[in-house]
């Protein structure tokens, strides 16, 4: 059977990030409350993880958090964008001489795909990943390397965009072409992990929204951080001047007290990875203990 046509344009996703590194860390406010909220949901965790990959850091707005809450751990950062990384890595030497605990928990910086990860298989014990997965064509291969990665007892915990996100800016257009991406409902999440040998997923959503003065303000926060549309089906030229005075008027039928909503659904995530049930060569585990016998 042939795979799937790819629907996200990986090498404009780079290009995207890769264009936004400097920006970044100025717009990316929703970005780090997320990352704040996810932070929250470690505190009902108890794990004691030895190594901590931040897969998708960006900047690495997460890992100073990671390291005070983990001082123990070895911490090691991974995106794919390798410019982002340069970005963070002269804001977080500066933060070593403000912040003690971070002096001696240098991360290692991985310019990596989540697809192919340069970790040893068992090595991990959590990975985090925050608004990462929604670049993905497909996040059921990642999920594959991630279960790959975590080692026993190992937790993944995530967050990414679901459906609703950026609704009003889809529904604005009338051209047939992506102004979006495509993000996946919080239940596709939970079958995904399950299909990829995670055991108790837990999901959750909230929603979120954004407001601003105006539509460019909006396509400005999108640019500069990042955000802009990466879909193959995306329009690759201009947009006509009709059909962009037609999307303005109808996103500024929105104006409330003069301010522009933006929508964005946030899903969270958690999965563990338990003992396996079948070996390599696919024969079925069987587990036992030996109660203890009575004299």
């Amino acid at each position: 059977m042939d795979a799937p046509a790819p629907f996200v344009d990986s090498r404009q996703v780079r290009r995207n990030f890769a264009r936004a590194a400097a920006s970044y860390d100025g717009v990316a406010v929703l970005q780090r409350e997320i990352g704040s909220r996810m932070l929250e949901r470690l505190d009902y965790v108890k794990i004691e993880p030895e190594r901590v990959l931040d897969l998708g850091c960006g900047t690495g707005a997460s890992l100073a958090a990671l390291g005070e809450r983990y001082p123990k751990s070895q911490l090691l950062a991974a995106d794919v964008s390798e410019a982002m990384l340069n970005a963070g890595r002269g804001q977080r030497s500066r933060l070593r001489w403000l912040l003690p605990f971070l002096r001696g928990n240098r991360t290692a910086l991985l310019a990596a795909d989540a697809l192919a990860l340069p970790v040893k298989a068992g090595s991990l014990g959590l990975i985090w990943s925050n608004l990462m997965l929604h670049w993905l064509d497909n996040p059921v291969p990642a999920f594959r390397e991630l279960q790959r990665t975590l080692g026993v007892g190992g937790l993944l915990m995530f967050s990414t965009f679901g459906p609703d996100t950026l609704k009003e800016l889809r529904a604005s257009f009338s051209d047939g072409y992506e102004h979006t991406q495509r993000f996946a409902d919080m239940h596709d999440y939970g079958d995904m992990l399950l299909e990829c040998g995670f055991s108790d997923p837990v999901m959750d959503v909230e929603v979120l929204t954004m407001t601003y003065s105006s539509l460019d303000d909006l396509f400005r926060d999108l640019r500069q951080s990042g955000s802009g549309c990466a879909m193959l089906a995306r329009r690759r030229g201009l947009t006509g001047r009709s059909a962009w005075l037609a999307a303005r008027a109808n996103y500024e039928k929105l104006f409330d007290d003069g301010r522009l909503p933006a929508t964005f659904e946030v899903v969270y995530g958690h999965a563990w990875k338990a003992q396996p049930r079948k070996s390599a060569d696919g024969s079925t585990i069987v587990r036992f203990d030996p109660k203890q016998r009575l004299r």
